[in-house]
């Protein structure tokens, strides 16, 4: 008799049906299928209202990065500030424009960039800006981290691209310093399939990324070009598909934060495991955009996720601190322990919107 393995549980799938055919079948008939187009210029209008400020959409996250780099005039010789604990592509845009990135060590507290950390890296790097990283579904504290930027007269980013629909005291994720970045990629909160957003109060700014990412064309009948831009324009059918996910976001948060109590209780019930939650300051503001639980050790994190990788469940370490990455070995970073501890003993856990019963019972058999 064959026997058939289980379906696999991904970590963060993400969730459409129906609404989101059919805003794609709708952005098919409308005629607008290549690059921008009205649905962009709709996805646009929400962005901005969700966020509380200006938006303009493109093709990944990353390029919203790289947009700002290039509105900053970020280059060869200019230190970037960044959070040492997040995804490579907090800072792949100003690396890859010959800056070096000075990384800072986690606030134990919440995972998150550590103040007085930034504090020091401020006096002593004098860099061209701070790019601090949002993480799991959970906002910086953006008002302190506003006025320590002030204090040294430097710009601030925020990468917000796992911040959708979060909050920091009470402001929207993203909505602080010079600009943000919101990020829709298909494990994201929401997603486009691809793609990416700018924010910020200003609205030169994101006119002026929207602008670069439009090939920088001059607004006359022919083909003219002061500047070089790039080609990160949005399709007209990502932008009806992100549009879809928005009316979608408050039941996928509420999902999510299910999801997250579920793995408390489970782990509650099984102290033995000791695993704690990923520290955050104000839970009642995140998204929980993935779960990530605390092992007290790294043996136990790692025997959790070998069950359930024989039950084909997907999990994933923390991100590995940017400090500790091969290509970034000669960087200076201060502090580093508290991130390095949190990569060691930390496990995201399957989280997405459309997790059944069935697969939550599936997760919980294998703790």
């Amino acid at each position: 008799m064959t026997t058939h393995a289980p379906s696999r549980i991904f970590l963060s799938p993400p969730w459409t049906g129906e609404p989101e055919r059919a805003a794609l079948r709708r952005a098919f008939a409308s005629g607008y299928v290549a690059p921008c187009g009205p649905m962009v210029d709709e996805f646009d209008r929400r962005l901005g209202a969700l966020a509380g400020q200006h938006a303009a959409a493109v093709a990944s996250g990353t390029a919203a990065l790289d947009l700002l780099m290039a509105e900053l005039g970020v280059g060869p010789g200019d230190r970037v500030v960044a959070s040492s604990l997040t995804f490579v592509a907090t800072v792949g845009p100003a690396v890859h424009r010959g800056a070096t990135p000075v990384f800072v060590d986690s606030d134990p507290a919440t995972g998150l960039i550590s103040l007085p950390l930034l504090r020091r890296a401020l006096r002593a790097a004098r860099p061209k800006c701070v790019i601090a990283a949002d993480l799991y579904g959970q906002c910086c504290d953006y008002d302190a981290l506003e006025a320590l930027c002030a204090e040294h007269d430097v710009p601030l980013i925020i990468d917000a691209a796992e911040a959708v629909g979060a909050t920091s005291n009470g402001r929207p994720a993203g909505h602080a310093g010079v600009a943000a970045v919101y990020s829709f990629n298909g494990n994201k909160i929401i997603t486009t399939s691809g793609g990416g957003a700018v924010l910020s109060r200003d609205p030169e700014i994101v006119e002026r990324a929207r602008w670069r990412a439009q090939q920088a064309r001059e607004p006359v009948p022919w083909y003219e070009h002061r500047e070089i831009g790039y080609n990160y324009r949005m399709s007209n059918l990502l932008g009806a598909l992100g549009c879809a996910q928005l009316d979608r976001l408050p039941t996928i948060i509420r999902r999510k934060k299910r999801i997250f109590a579920f793995y408390e209780k489970a782990f509650a019930a099984r102290p033995r495991l000791g695993a704690v939650p990923f520290p955050c300051a104000a839970p009642e503001e995140a998204t929980r955009w993935l779960s990530v639980f605390i092992f007290p050790t790294p043996a136990v994190r790692d025997a959790v996720a070998a069950r359930l990788a024989a039950a084909n469940v997907e999990s994933r370490p923390v991100w590995k601190p940017l400090h500790l990455q091969p290509a970034f070995r000669k960087c200076r970073t201060y502090g580093g322990a508290v991130a390095e501890d949190l990569f060691n003993r930390g496990l995201c856990l399957p989280s997405g919107a459309g997790l059944t019963r069935k697969d939550l019972a599936r997760i919980e058999a294998c703790l």
